[in-house]
């Protein structure tokens, strides 16, 4: 459901990486999600529902790219973040 600079989303995870996500548009549901990705995600699961709106803020992901990818694409895939920072490099 698209309600003017809104997006009702339905976010889900994978049993096979922690804190990877799939937003998908809930009117939309994962039919618009390539079949490669959904066999690499796995059994999806729902975790939550949310109104995405460009004054709504997400923990790890720009809510702007996150409603454009869905507009898009049909989804926006989260991944999980680095498991260490990366190395700083020292200046000379």
């Amino acid at each position: 459901m698209k309600l003017a600079g809104r997006v009702l989303c339905d976010i889900y995870r994978t049993s096979k990486r922690q804190e990877m996500y799939l937003y998908v548009a809930r009117e939309d549901g994962l039919k618009r999600v390539p079949e490669s990705l959904l066999l690499q995600f796995s059994e999806p699961s729902l975790v939550t529902t949310l109104v995405l709106s460009e004054s709504r803020k997400l923990g790890r992901a720009d809510v702007l790219q996150v409603m454009s990818d869905i507009a898009d694409k049909g989804f926006y895939l989260q991944m999980p973040p680095a498991p260490y920072p990366p190395a700083q490099t020292e200046l000379d």
